[in-house]
């Protein structure tokens, strides 16, 4: 839901509510007037207590959103937007994510969130829904995320945290703004013990933006991101007969093969925009990205698995007022090309250390598109948006271990999205919109992976989808809400399976033959006080295969895996002054973890806890807080692994732990 930033000081219910401006339609529009399912979440809930050990602690405040995997360093996040998403074995699938401006997301549709700062973050902003048309290579949509920029007054502030299965965190923030420059620089080294056994993380993270704006219409961005994990380690799934057993215990591999992963990655880029005084926008980006990666699987075969990646791009988008005949309106056209080359070698892992080579290729996808966007105020109230684009992704693949035959190959995809929508103005302060709309997902490199052995798995398409949604938002007395109705059907579903070898823990993929999501989610947020804030997000889901042999059975009329069939967040939050105090739920009903749905995971509903006070003294403002996770000890799964073999589906979540904070901030006008 849209939460507005906290104004010290007493303001008024309604003040809180007024429109915000959003960016993650690769414009600026006003969320009012944006014909989609679009939720922003402003920094105060990013920051205040917040542990920021992964996004899913703020994304799951939006409804159509399901988060899981935060405490598993070396996999990474795993989010879903309407179950596209929920697939992943590790990262981020479905789903294009952006920071500040720049893609996370490389060509072949991947994306580890591992480097992003969550310490400084400014706002997120997700649109659910296939939106291809304007970011290309998903059908779950996006996520777009700011970093803070530098504060008119110069400040410095180290940071301390610690808590519960020896977690804690040193770093600092220092920002401000000189003439016509700011700039904000973000750093901390991260090390946790882990609530299970083998999931030790240590990890380090430098972020710096710096903003110049020469004159009103012009601003150059400066952003610079360094990583350094060195160790994060992976204790794996377990068996429902092993989690009554020992919910803390490590697969029984783990330990064995030292499973985990060490990763470094920089990014830097630049973003340029200008508004010419002709009228209009401007927008060129520009990106490089090095990451190395090293990570040790619990088997022997292949087990070790690393690369070396190069991953760059550069962007230019213009947007105008125009006229269309009687109406007025505004275009927007773009063009998009990236590249990315991993070189990635595979070993067998003898004990967690380096065996004989297995696999040596150099793996490339290039994505090239352009896209044009035309609005049209139809009437004063009625208002329609036409969107069309073209993508080409190559994916090519150079073997270089030649001992068991050459399996280099090429994949090329040429694929056109477009979407239409309407939006209507019944009342002031209050919009309806329909939307259709198309969208594409190829497989990654990852999925592309061949149970056969080497090179692009033939059987393998991407997956198409279409959407229809009939969407409600607006603003009442101290008041805002949002209601989505929608309906995706999908046509080759990607979807993950295991062998049934000890030897092989790998994920595969295959195409299922059509897929349908429908489903509802609701938002809203009521202040009832100047200083209460309620936070609502409902979501019901129905998602099934609609056809899909497996193994020679129908599971046509099967839900989807790993997607609870309803999710309920609920938070009331109280800010009088300089202090607060959070209360949350999150209650997810039941799930399967596999496509026969024979396997079917409880729900749960997990309340936390968090609260802190502004102190100042002198020229030193002070924070304080504490806060606590899972507060009546819920037994619950923090990751389930669809379709994974022998019934290593679950990941047990930690129980009730706690962790605080110090926050100590020094001002140059202090």
């Amino acid at each position: 839901m849209l939460v507005l930033p906290l104004v010290p000081g007493p303001v008024s219910a309604q003040a809180r509510l007024d429109p915000l401006t959003v960016t993650a339609p690769r414009l600026e529009r006003p969320w009012l007037e944006t014909p989609a399912a679009l939720d922003v979440v402003e920094r105060e809930d990013l920051s205040q207590a917040r542990q920021g050990l992964q996004l899913d602690e703020a994304l799951v405040r939006i409804p159509g959103v399901s988060a899981q995997n935060r405490y598993n360093f070396a996999q990474d996040l795993r989010v879903s937007m309407r179950g596209f998403g929920a697939r992943a074995a590790f990262g981020i699938r479905g789903i294009q994510v952006r920071v500040d401006g720049l893609p996370e997301t490389t060509p072949d549709g991947q994306t580890q969130v591992d480097a992003i700062d969550l310490t400084a973050l400014e706002r997120m902003e997700a649109i659910r829904g296939p939106s291809s048309v304007l970011h290309g290579n998903a059908t779950g949509g996006v996520l777009e995320i700011t970093t803070r920029s530098g504060p008119p007054e110069t400040f410095v502030q180290p940071r301390l945290e610690a808590g519960s299965y020896g977690y804690r965190r040193l770093g600092a923030q220092a920002g401000g703004r000189e003439g016509d420059l700011a700039w904000h620089v973000s750093g901390w080294d991260l090390a946790m013990d882990g609530y299970r056994a083998h999931s030790r993380a240590e990890k380090r993270l430098l972020h710096s933006r710096a903003d110049w704006t020469p004159g009103g219409s012009h601003r150059l961005t400066a952003l610079l991101t360094v990583l350094d994990a060195p160790r994060t380690d992976d204790p794996g799934a377990l068996t429902s007969v092993e989690v009554a057993d020992d919910r803390r215990a490590a697969h029984p591999n783990a330990r064995m093969f030292n499973a985990g992963q060490a990763v470094t990655q920089q990014r830097a880029g630049l973003v340029y925009r200008a508004d010419p005084a002709g009228g209009g926008r401007f927008e060129a980006r520009a990106f490089h990205t090095w990451r190395d990666f090293d990570n040790r699987l619990a088997f022997e075969s292949g087990g070790i698995v690393e690369y070396n990646r190069l991953f760059s791009g550069a962007g230019l988008q213009y947007t105008r007022d125009n006229r269309l005949g009687p109406w007025a309106g505004r275009m927007t056209a773009g063009l998009d090309v990236e590249r990315q080359r991993d070189m990635r070698r595979r070993h067998d892992n003898l004990g967690g250390t380096r065996g004989d080579l297995t696999l040596d290729q150099r793996e490339t996808a290039r994505a090239a598109a352009v896209f044009v966007q035309q609005e049209a105020a139809l009437t004063e109230r009625l208002d329609a948006t036409l969107g069309l684009r073209r993508d080409r992704v190559r994916f090519s693949i150079d073997d270089r271990f030649l001992a068991d035959g050459d399996d280099s190959g090429r994949r090329d995809f040429r694929e056109t999205s477009h979407a239409l929508s309407m939006a209507y103005a019944w009342r002031p302060r209050h919009r309806v919109y329909a939307t259709w709309g198309t969208a594409f997902e190829t497989p990654s490199f990852t999925e592309f992976a061949n149970p056969d052995g080497g090179g692009f798995n033939p059987a393998v398409e991407p997956q198409q989808a279409r959407n229809l949604e009939l969407g409600f938002k607006g603003f009442a007395e101290r008041m805002q809400y949002s209601l989505a109705l929608f309906r995706v059907d999908v046509r080759d579903e990607l979807v993950p399976f295991q062998l049934a070898d000890p030897d092989d823990d790998r994920t595969y993929y295959r195409n299922a033959g059509r897929t349908r999501r429908q489903g509802l989610e609701a938002g809203l947020v009521w202040l009832p006080a100047t200083d209460l804030a309620l936070t609502g997000a409902w979501t019901w889901s129905d998602f099934s295969f609609r056809e899909f042999v497996d193994d020679g059975a129908s599971l046509a009329g099967r839900e989807l895996p790993a997607i609870p069939r309803r999710q309920l967040f609920l938070e009331a939050a109280w800010r009088p002054g300089r202090r607060y105090l959070i209360v949350d739920v999150l209650a997810r009903d039941r799930q399967f973890a596999d496509n026969a749905n024979t396997e079917r995971v409880s729900g749960s509903a997990v309340v936390n806890l968090r609260g802190g006070r502004v102190f100042r003294s002198g020229g030193l403002e002070v924070e304080a807080f504490l806060a606590v996770n899972n507060l009546f000890g819920e037994d619950y799964f923090s990751n389930i692994r669809p379709n994974a073999a022998f019934g290593r589906y679950y990941e047990p979540a930690p129980g009730r732990n706690v962790y605080l904070g110090l926050h100590l901030t020094r001002r140059a006008h202090d």
